[in-house]
């Protein structure tokens, strides 16, 4: 088997759950690009941005959460790609600590590390290979930004993005790499063949005290704050449809 395909502890893709839901939407029948697009669709919009315990989580526990970063969206999205036939790799790096500013603040950002643990996927697609890390931030937690913090656009580093145009980051899958933290990519560990090996050569981004100090109160505090900016996201505009005429309305016409 392609080792880009395989399953591992981390990409646990044979999960009952993540069988049941690459067979509930049915995206195994679609062609190659659009079964991309739409398995990478699902982990940024329908798993919303936020932090879980830890990077080092396995795609079925980032599924129940419902919501992902970098790293365990990463672990999700890699897995449902390999779980339909769709080879990837890992690209590991760090972001610098400036980039989460905003969603953690104070004393908490002050002991956070000053390079932090990030990824992304990689697919092979169209004879290279493609990055895939605006998958990170959903849809409703970016316009939600764009209505408080990054009204003037641009370049915009904080509050978890790191992108040149906040207005029109490269998020959407057009077959071409996706980014939305790339301005703050500080370090390059270049490529592995899945997660597993990756944190057993790097680690994971906290340990000891800091790791339980972070799963029990900073992580609560950071997804709070998140969950507040995408509050302020305006509603989709609904569509109506004209009243149709009256028959006394018609005949006068």
């Amino acid at each position: 088997m392609d080792k880009h395909l395989k399953a591992t502890p981390l990409l646990n893709f044979q999960d009952p759950s993540i069988q049941r839901l690459i067979a509930d939407r049915d995206w195994m029948s679609l062609a190659e690009d659009q079964r991309i697009g739409a398995i990478y669709d699902f982990v940024r919009n329908e798993i919303d941005f936020g932090y879980n315990i830890s990077d080092d989580q396995p795609a079925s526990h980032v599924l129940v959460d419902g919501y992902g970063q970098c790293n365990t969206k990463t672990t999700l999205l890699m897995a449902l790609l390999r779980g339909s036939n769709i080879a990837c790799r890992f690209h590991g790096a760090t972001i610098h600590k400036e980039l989460q500013k905003g969603v953690v603040d104070g004393f908490f950002y002050r002991i956070a590390p000053e390079n932090i643990v990030h990824s992304w996927a990689e697919i092979q697609f169209d004879g290279h290979w493609v990055g895939l890390e605006g998958v990170i931030l959903d849809a409703t937690y970016l316009d939600g930004l764009r209505e408080t913090v990054a009204k003037d656009g641009g370049a915009f580093l904080g509050f978890g993005a790191g992108t040149e145009d906040i207005d029109d980051p490269p998020v959407a899958w057009c077959g071409t790499d996706t980014a939305i933290q790339a301005t703050g990519v500080n370090r390059d560990f270049g490529v592995f063949d899945d997660p597993d090996v990756f944190y057993d050569r790097h680690g994971a981004n906290l340990s000891g005290l800091k790791a339980v100090v972070f799963r029990l109160v900073v992580r609560h505090r950071m997804n709070r704050k998140v969950a507040s900016i995408r509050s302020c996201a305006l509603p989709a505009p609904t569509l109506t449809r004209p009243e149709p005429a009256s028959a006394g309305q018609r005949t006068a016409a």
